[in-house]
């Protein structure tokens, strides 16, 4: 496949069958993105918490089969699970600091149990997405994101004097930065398939310089078999949760939702990008994505490796410069990074990078991390009051992080624990969020059967609504238009279900705001995404069927449609704007 500039149309979208040949040769480059992170975020974990070479090994190996498991699964779509589209995945870097954490305060085996009842978390936020969305949302998870960054940032730090004894007090700066410009330069002046191996060629850089300062010990690739399975750790479970245990939970079950939080974003974006034509969102996709990342995590904590998370931006990476986002090449990937497990000559390769150079590499992905969540809060908008959950919950969770006040309030043992800025600044975004949500505008709420005899009802309420915000007649007639029509194209299809069908509920929620009322109509239909079919209609097409007509008029009456389909439910949210 040559290289493509990213306006280039998609050769392949994920429901095309390409070769295999084509997948084979594409997903050897997805695997090559990914290997270098995969490796490293592991060896940076397991050194930083002291664990053996069994451990680190271990780690590394069962981290390649999860990332190669997670991968194919998401290839496909199956139910709830599976986001049909190529998601690369890795070992979560954001999970370094408390895994050094919670293997520091009660060993693997805390590790692992905490692992495993955090899946449960993920999974649950797949299933109940359409009920957290509003708590859970961009501000919150950008908020953590960048403080997980910060909080990582000092274990890296720590790595550049992790040398030999009797190696050079310069050595490891030295190393580090001649890493960290090697992958600046590196970055941006490739192009093309260069990108695809930039990480190794900063990498390899960085280990030509550790070896002439006399820190690179070859004595483990030397003495690695070519082909095997490494040995099988003491993995065990903490089946009676101590005090350690309780105090690191919160911690896990808020970065868990962060991670899924991310996943979310990511499945997006991929989902975005994959296609010839723009599309709507399908968020049931999004919800088989963070269940899928849930199963990932479920067999990390089996292993005790770190858990897997997608990666949205060397996905794009991968589909831009290939032009194939066929969801075979998902399957590809996991073949070569399955065989490449295996291959311990090569694990053996990178697990010998020095400290330093391990360092820089963590360096660079956290600073990444920390603009990946403020892009987030970002695209999300930022009024008065956003400004203050961002504020506030950074401040409190920057300078209550290790703070001696947690442990003068809860005790040594304890405040260490809880004395997390990332739990502390989550726990604040998440209650702030709340209180605005309860604090906002006054909300109206109407629950009625999906059916037309419900217009009257809807058309009242409506109408009350305006009256109330003391809007004039023609804002008014939108409005009450708007929600008409929403009604006509949710029951579109609902009337091919036949007249003895039981009809769904219908939720209307009126949230006002300047300017402008939000309507949000939560179902259950069967029907197409609402704005892939406005996008479809153009001032230009011909005379509207009746089946056109409501989508139509909607069209002109709303100044923003949204359509989100999860599993079970559809939420329509209509913005109609309107004037005293």
């Amino acid at each position: 496949m040559t290289a493509r500039n990213a306006d280039q149309p998609i050769q392949y979208e994920p429901e095309e069958a390409c070769p295999p040949t084509v997948a084979l040769t594409v997903g050897f480059q997805g695997a090559v993105l990914v290997l270098a992170p995969t490796v490293l975020n592991v060896v940076i974990a397991f050194r930083a918490s002291g664990l053996d070479d069994t451990w680190l090994t271990w780690g590394v190996f069962a981290a390649m089969l999860i990332c190669a498991a997670v991968t194919a699964l998401q290839a496909f779509q199956f139910h709830r699970f599976g986001a049909g589209h190529i998601v690369l995945t890795w070992p979560a870097a954001m999970f370094i600091a408390i895994t050094v954490s919670a293997v520091s305060a009660g060993g693997p085996e805390i590790f692992a149990s905490l692992l495993v009842i955090c899946s449960l978390v993920q999974i649950a936020l797949a299933w109940w997405l359409p009920i957290l969305r509003r708590i859970i949302t961009p501000v919150v998870s950008g908020t953590v994101t960048m403080l997980i960054a910060v909080s990582v940032l000092p274990i890296a730090f720590d790595s550049v004097q992790d040398l030999p004894d009797g190696a050079s007090v310069g050595a490891g700066p030295a190393i580090a930065v001649t890493t960290l410009l090697a992958s600046v330069i590196v970055t941006l002046r490739a192009t093309g398939r260069w990108r695809l191996i930039a990480p190794f060629i900063s990498l390899a850089i960085g280990c030509a310089v550790a070896a002439a300062f006399g820190v690179l010990d070859g004595d483990r690739i030397a003495n690695a078999a070519w082909f095997g399975v490494p040995d099988l750790p003491d993995l065990r479970f903490e089946l009676s949760p101590d005090v350690e245990f309780w105090a690191l939970l919160p911690s896990f079950a808020i970065l868990t939702l962060v991670l899924g939080l991310k996943t979310i974003s990511d499945g997006i974006v991929i989902q975005q990008n994959s296609r010839r034509r723009p599309r709507a969102i399908d968020f049931r996709r999004i919800q088989g994505i963070v269940s899928v990342n849930g199963i990932g995590m479920l067999m990390a904590g089996l292993s005790s490796t770190l858990p897997p998370m997608a990666n949205s931006s060397y996905s794009l990476s991968l589909i831009n410069l290939t032009g194939v986002a066929a969801r075979r090449v998902g399957i590809g990937v996991a073949v070569v990074i399955l065989f490449l497990a295996f291959f311990s000559k090569f694990a053996a390769i990178l697990l010998t990078i020095p400290g330093p150079v391990v360092g820089a590499f963590l360096m660079l992905a956290m600073g990444m991390l920390f603009v990946s969540g403020w892009q987030t809060i970002l695209r999300d908008g930022l009024d008065p009051r956003r400004v203050l959950v961002v504020a506030l919950a950074s401040a409190l969770g920057l300078g209550l992080h290790g703070h001696p006040l947690m442990s003068d309030l809860f005790g040594e043992e304890i405040g260490a624990l809880i004395g997390n800025g990332v739990t502390i600044g989550a726990i604040v975004a998440i209650v702030m969020t709340l209180m605005l949500e309860v604090m906002g505008s006054r909300r109206s709420r109407l629950e009625v059967a999906l059916d037309m005899a419900s217009l009257p009802a809807i058309d009242n309420f409506l109408a009350a609504l305006a009256i109330r915000l003391g809007w004039d007649d023609a804002s008014t007639l939108r409005l009450r238009s708007a929600g008409e029509e929403t009604l006509a194209t949710l029951l579109r299809q609902e009337d091919a279900a036949g007249e003895d069908a039981q009809r769904p509920r219908l939720v209307i929620v009126a949230r006002p705001q300047t300017g402008m009322v939000e309507l949000e109509f939560v179902a259950t239909t069967r029907q197409e995404n609402i704005e892939d079919q406005l996008a479809y209609l153009t001032d230009e097409a011909p005379v509207p069927t009746a089946d056109d007509l409501s989508l139509r008029l909607l069209w002109y009456h709303a100044s923003a449609v949204r359509h989100q389909k999860f599993h079970g439910v559809d939420i329509v949210t209509v913005q109609v704007e309107g004037s005293s």
